[in-house]
């Protein structure tokens, strides 16, 4: 299920399951997950996208392993905040991959995600080729964090 407000995701997680966060691009997926306490977002594994069945059995498949109990999408919005066609493109994966899914799915604005990954790569003086391998994850990395710690902030209120 698809669920916009993240006060009303944070409500619909399960206790002491980890939350998986994704960069969806046109060419890879990032992903990361987090621990099961929800505080440390984790950059996985970049999966390099063929078609949506394969990519969504990839996805399951992590899932299942590392027990999933939601899914944050970053939303890439325009920087005014409206929605182009690539955040309509995540919708459209949001919508048909919770046909497959069971867990909760959300989106959290991933603007300037990637910049922040490059930036924190380039600061570890990480090389051009191993950057481009890892852009993707750490920014998933980077979108789930901030859910994570939104959530955090909810839970202590």
């Amino acid at each position: 299920m698809i669920i916009e407000d993240i006060e009303a995701f944070a409500a619909a997680l399960p206790p002491r399951r980890a939350v998986m966060g994704l960069d969806l691009g046109t060419k890879t997926i990032g992903v990361a997950a987090s621990d099961i306490l929800r505080g440390i977002a984790t950059p996985v594994l970049t999966v390099k996208r063929k078609k949506f069945g394969v990519d969504a059995a990839a996805l399951i498949a992590l899932i299942d392993d590392r027990n999933i109990g939601g899914i944050v999408l970053g939303l890439p919005r325009n920087m005014d905040g409206s929605e182009g066609p690539r955040a309509q493109s995540t919708r459209a994966f949001a919508r048909n991959f919770e046909r497959l899914c069971e867990a909760p799915i959300s989106y959290w604005d991933e603007r300037l995600s990637t910049v922040a990954a490059e930036r924190a790569l380039l600061e570890a003086d990480t090389s051009r080729a191993r950057r481009a391998e890892v852009i993707d994850h750490v920014a998933a990395g980077y979108i789930l964090q901030g859910a994570l710690d939104r959530l955090a902030h909810i839970r202590n209120g």
